[in-house]
């Protein structure tokens, strides 16, 4: 049976995968001649229970930088909140929305989520800037790049991205902080480097464009367990891993 303190995987191991995870990064960023704190991990916690989400952050805290954590589900990010209040409320942890949101869960996840790193129209980040004007806060925002085309993902096409990252970056209450993708579903190495390499490129675009709110627009939220290497190589600011950390869903 898992320790009520650490939910459903032990904090040693948390922790041993964690560095595990953390030497990748730091091996792929010196391969790149990248800096490795200039690329942060996020935890991926699609279906870890609170205790365990608890644990994983202990383990992950390095008494400086907020550990990222990442929910797909609004009602797991709600249901997981009262658990992180204190930690999010001292700094030590920041909340992202990493999956698809639908508008009529937008109070929701203002209620709980740091950043949401998947718009993808402007009728979503306009509701999301209408609560936040509404309620005097600003919000930090990715504009999710659907880069590989594939019908089963999310997000814009490349094409629209920049001209959506400008209009979102225009609106009160939101602050765009980058790009976000999820990598194609390939065994190509190539192919997946090239779509990243692409959000990068559409990143660059957006920062030179001059645009209101744009010049901070600089991270890259791409890469994940199995691809993370390969992101990392093409500019990625932040990595999101879960099952290298969790193991299986």
């Amino acid at each position: 049976m898992p320790s009520p303190l650490t939910g459903n995987v032990p904090i040693v191991a948390l922790r041993a995968r964690i560095d595990a995870v953390r030497a990748r990064v730091a091996d792929a960023a010196r391969a790149a001649g990248r800096d490795p704190r200039g690329v942060r991990v996020l935890l991926a916690t699609k279906t870890q229970d609170a205790a365990t989400v608890l644990a994983a952050v202990e383990a992950a805290w390095d008494g400086e930088r907020p550990v990222l954590l990442g929910e797909n589900r609004v009602q797991e990010l709600t249901a997981k909140a009262p658990a992180l209040a204190g930690l999010v409320a001292d700094g030590r942890v920041e909340t992202h929305l990493i999956g698809h949101l639908q508008r009529n869960k937008v109070n929701a996840a203002l209620a709980t989520a740091s950043c949401v790193q998947t718009v993808d129209s402007l009728a979503l980040a306009a509701a999301l800037a209408s609560r936040c004007e509404r309620d005097g806060r600003v919000l930090d925002v990715m504009v999710q790049v659907n880069v590989s085309g594939e019908p089963t993902k999310a997000g814009v096409g490349p094409h629209e991205a920049p001209h959506l990252a400008c209009e979102v970056a225009a609106l009160a209450g939101l602050r765009l902080t980058g790009l976000m993708t999820i990598g194609a579903r390939s065994d190509d190495a190539a192919l997946v480097s090239a779509g990243f390499a692409r959000l990068r490129a559409i990143r660059d675009d957006v920062v030179a464009s001059g645009a209101p709110g744009t010049a901070q627009a600089r991270e890259l939220s791409m890469g994940m367990t199995g691809d993370l290497e390969l992101a990392v190589a093409q500019g990625a600011t932040i990595v999101r891993v879960g099952t290298a950390v969790f193991g299986p869903r």
